[in-house]
């Protein structure tokens, strides 16, 4: 298969030591993300890691807002995008609570992450029986 572009990012990671982590997306003509692969330096996996979506965010304090960027491979699957939120949702509340300690806060996020998936998986009994 041959793709007309590709994009890639490269986080290093800079104190004592140093790691860099590269994200690969292959773009279709129309600039569609058909492939994505990651790599790292300070592994032992040799192979780049395919994955179907990423989310990375970071914090521009001088400015005080969120920078993103999100992307997902054109054959990732809905219900494979509301496991991916989920467990980033629950990932991020785990972050929240070891940079704050604000365990309340931790809970709320984790219920809301339970709720939105209980909500994703009756939308799809229903749809499913229709």
């Amino acid at each position: 298969m041959r793709y007309s572009d590709s994009v890639t990012f490269a986080v290093t990671k800079c104190n004592m030591n140093s790691s860099t982590i590269k994200i690969n997306v292959a773009l279709d003509q129309n600039k569609i993300p058909e492939s994505i692969s990651w790599s790292a330096s300070d592994t032992t996996i040799e192979n780049a890691q395919k994955a179907k979506a990423f989310m990375l965010s970071l914090w521009d304090g001088a400015e005080k807002t969120a920078l993103r960027i999100d992307l997902w491979t054109k054959d990732m699957m809905v219900d494979e995008m509301a496991d991916f939120f989920y467990q980033t949702m629950m990932t991020m509340a785990d972050t929240y609570g070891r940079a704050t300690s604000h365990h309340e806060m931790v809970d709320e996020m984790k219920n809301f992450a339970k709720d939105f998936y209980n909500k994703f998986r009756e939308k799809q009994l229903k749809e499913n029986k229709a």
